[in-house]
């Protein structure tokens, strides 16, 4: 009989939060069925199945919301990447059951009339109160999904996508009046509009909080200032920070802030960058790739600019190990947590970074940590050189005459018995996650966070 191990604090409220978002839909489902939803399906098939649809698109909707609202204990739960996930699914999902939704009503209503489908649909809109409001906000929701669809957000420059993605919360702001103004549950049940509204509002509140008051608080408290940036290598630069108290940040290594430098034009754009030192009390430091449209704005940035932050964010710390023997690998600009990890988190055994990139020149931050790897004991290997052909391998084509996982077992003695820290394009993370799986790594024992927008 297998043994079962208890949940830490953070399994503890991962399992609360998942428990309380599926209750949600329960309350929303039981709601439906007390206005006499499952009784209406045999007269109003269309009605009766349009208003449940409608129901769960709009509590799908504020989960939504509530997953990139940077609320703390969510964040510390699941992580950035995980939440980032869910949002995604729940956005898909609430916007497929919103246009079951519409079409669901318009066929229902139009089965009671005489004219047809298409002029019920324009009647609706145009008549019934606040729908005219919920349709430009159903439009504005599925282009925000539309333009979120990968093949979409590969044409796409991050910042782009991030604003013309802003528009979802006018397109839930838009879709409100109609809920009230029409949605059976608010018209006629105290307990549905005292749910609904409670919902509504704390989705509201936790964008208000967490989003805009909490990071201009730390931001005022913090006074964080750019002090210089130092070019790196190619198109990699670092920038470099001071502020007051920036212990009390409790920013950790491995941990990413979102940025915001007043540089001009565009400076409200927020940007995930890790850090990619060890968090002093009186220095923070940045490490980025200028590319997208405000790399340029962000390299250029002069001493004295002034700087807002969110965060800190992210789960990839020393926290997640074990206490023994490290194993860190990094690949192109991935190596920035990892060059942090490496300088401040504390091993009880061996530490070791493996740094993949295509060429010598892209081996950025080198002349440190080798310092680092003297300073501490840490071996450093790095795996500069093209990609084997033909099969996808997160080592190089030197050494592609064998298995990623034999090479890895040779590389790093007691590799199976470490924690593997890992951070670099998705591809080569889900080739190196592989080959960890076949030297007989544990799924347990590797961690990652995943950036992908």
């Amino acid at each position: 009989m297998g043994v079962t191990r208890p949940l830490d604090s953070a399994g503890r409220a991962r399992a609360l939060t998942a428990f309380a978002g599926a209750a949600t839909l329960g309350v929303t489902c039981a709601l439906w069925f007390d206005r006499g939803g499952l009784g209406d399906l045999a007269g109003q098939p269309y009605l009766s199945t349009g208003r449940l649809t409608g129901l769960l698109a709009a509590n799908l909707l504020l989960l939504q919301v509530f997953t990139m609202a940077r609320v703390p204990w969510l964040e510390r739960a699941w992580g950035q990447d995980r939440l980032a996930r869910w949002h995604r699914l729940t956005g898909f999902a609430s916007v497929w059951l919103m246009l079951a939704h519409l079409a669901l009503i318009t066929v229902g209503y139009g089965a009671t009339s005489d004219a047809g489908v298409a002029r019920r649909f324009v009647e609706l809109v145009l008549t019934y109160p606040g729908m005219l409001l919920a349709a430009a906000g159903a439009g504005l929701l599925l282009a925000v999904v539309v333009l979120s669809v990968r093949a979409a957000r590969r044409r796409l420059r991050y910042e782009n996508w991030h604003l013309l993605h802003l528009y979802a919360y006018l397109g839930i702001g838009l879709a409100l009046p109609h809920q009230l103004w029409n949605g059976t549950e608010f018209a006629t049940g105290a307990p549905a509009r005292a749910y609904w509204w409670t919902l509504y509002l704390a989705a509201a509140a936790c964008v208000l909080l967490f989003r805009l008051a909490l990071p201009w608080w730390r931001s005022r408290r913090h006074r964080l200032r750019v002090d210089r940036v130092r070019h790196e290598a190619s198109d990699v630069y670092s920038v470099y920070l001071t502020g007051r108290d920036l212990d009390r940040l409790a920013a950790r290594p491995g941990q990413f802030l979102l940025w915001r430098l007043r540089t001009g034009r565009g400076w409200t754009r927020a940007h995930p960058f890790s850090l990619s030192e060890a968090p002093r009390p009186d220095r923070l430091r940045f490490t980025f790739r200028s590319g997208g449209d405000d790399g340029a704005r962000l390299a250029a940035a002069a001493p004295g600019t002034a700087v807002l932050v969110e965060g800190p964010f992210g789960m990839l710390t020393e926290a997640r190990g074990r206490g023994g023997a490290v194993l860190l690998m990094a690949a192109g600009i991935g190596i920035t947590p990892m060059r942090a990890l490496l300088e401040g988190m504390a091993v009880g055994g061996e530490l070791t970074l493996i740094y993949r990139a295509r060429t010598e020149r892209e081996l950025v931050l080198r002349a440190e940590l080798d310092e680092i790897a003297a300073r501490r004991g840490a071996r450093v290997i790095y795996l500069p050189g093209s990609p084997p052909p033909g099969r996808v391998s997160c080592l190089t084509a030197e050494l592609a005459a064998r298995a990623d996982h034999e090479v890895l077992a040779d590389l790093v003695p007691g590799l199976a018995e470490r924690d593997v820290f890992l951070c670099g394009p998705p591809p080569w993370m889900d080739a190196a996650r592989a080959a960890l799986r076949a030297a007989g790594v544990p799924a347990r024992r590797v961690h990652s966070e995943r950036f992908g927008w």
